[in-house]
Order: C-alpha cells, then structure tokens, then sequence
C-alpha cells in the first residue's frame, strides 16, 4: 500500500540533476502527497527520451468510460500487474518513475489514534517509486493523464506496520525501468524491494493525517503522549 507520500527536498536544482526532468516544470517541496494529486514523475516522448511531466495520481486506463475510477487505482501490486486488465498495456508500453523522498504508514496503537511514520531511504537520497502511467480522452474533449505506484511485499523494516510497501527502484533499475525497449521478461527482477538496512522509519505528528494539509508541520516528531507522562 502506499497511499500518501513526500518529495519535501527544499532545492529544485538537486532534483533536477538526479532526474531528466528538464528546466520547465515545476518542483516544489510537497509534505503530503495524496491520491488525486498532480505529482511529479519522468515518462518518455515518443522517440523514447525521458521527460519530466506532472500526472494525476491514479491511473484512469484509455478505455475507461469514466475517470472516477482512477481514485481506485492508487496502486498496482507486482504480483499481478502483468495480468490485470488495467496496468497490463502501461506495464508492457507505458512505464514512469514517480520521483520521492519517502512515504507514510501508520501503525495502530494499543489506545488512541494510529501512529504514522515517515519512511525513507537510510541515507535520506532521492529515490523513484516504479509508476504506469495512462492517457485518457473523454468525450468532451478532455484529456487525462494518470499513474499508478507499483507495491510489493513489505521488508522486515516496514513489516511491523504495513504488509505492503511501493517498489523503490534501485537507482541502476531506473533506466530499464523506463526504456520501452526493455524485454518485459525481465521486468520482475527490477522490482525488487529495498532492503531493510537502507530503510529508515521515522515517527511524526498527526498533522499528516489531513490529507488537504500539506505543510512542513507534516514532518514534524510527534508530540508526548500525556498518558505515557502519567507512569
């Protein structure tokens, strides 16, 4: 599962020397990155280069009569990906990388609310999740482009609060990940989930539950619990 992430990086340029995103979009830092959202990713054009572009977060499929079902399609597990009547054209043709800097989970608690963590790379670096991407026309003229993150197993780090985790490319992943060229046999190995030592939990305040929120407050630690305080 991955249903809220960040790409909080303060530096536009930082972004744009580690991903061929070009000089004209836009980056700025999101703190909570929600379904529905336009976010940042790197598709190809049609001779195959890399462009950087904003997409709709969940992906409405070309044959959809309605793009309301894109709020389903947040997600694409790896397991069936490659089946799956939605995601399996964008699997074979139409790959992106959804670029980041961590994503949230949340984990119950004996009492009160649920806990959320900020999940990153152990070393804090950029990284993409492996994304599909669509384009839809609707009747009247309109033109939707969407994406889906792609999920795996989650690793031993991330296990104790989610089953599921997105795939987080290994950055000598990207390239074949994106190149159209690329046997989809050979796709699975890619896909493979970072590991639990390059992973880094992270817990924050509830801030981040409001998914219309998306300031820095979202990364900020959690407060004292005032019961823990009583013992």
């Amino acid at each position: 599962m991955c249903g809220r992430y960040t790409l909080a990086t303060p530096n536009p340029a930082e972004v744009r020397a580690r991903f061929p995103i070009g000089e004209s979009i836009e980056v700025r830092p999101r703190y909570n990155i929600a379904p529905g959202d336009e976010i940042l990713a790197v598709t190809t054009d049609r001779a195959g280069r890399p462009r950087g572009e904003q997409l709709r977060w969940g992906l409405v499929p070309s044959w959809a009569k309605s793009p309301d079902t894109g709020l389903k399609m947040i997600n694409a597990r790896v397991e069936t990906v490659a089946e799956r009547p939605a995601f399996r054209g964008p699997y074979e043709r139409f790959r992106c990388l959804i670029i980041a800097d961590g994503f949230y989970e949340w984990q119950r608690m004996p009492h009160g609310p649920k806990q959320p963590f900020h999940i990153t790379r152990s070393d804090d670096a950029l990284f993409a999740f492996a994304g599909l991407w669509s384009i839809w026309h609707g009747e009247d003229g309109t033109t939707l482009r969407t994406c889906t993150i792609l999920t795996t197993a989650a690793n031993a780090a991330v296990a104790s609060l989610h089953d599921r985790m997105p795939v987080i490319l290994d950055p000598a992943a990207e390239g074949p990940w994106l190149d159209a060229a690329t046997p989809v046999a050979r796709l699975p190995e890619l896909l493979t989930s970072l590991t639990p030592e390059r992973t880094a939990l992270h817990p924050v305040g509830r801030a981040v539950n409001d998914a219309r929120y998306d300031g820095p407050e979202c990364l900020a630690p959690p407060e004292p619990d005032p019961q823990a305080a009583l013992f």
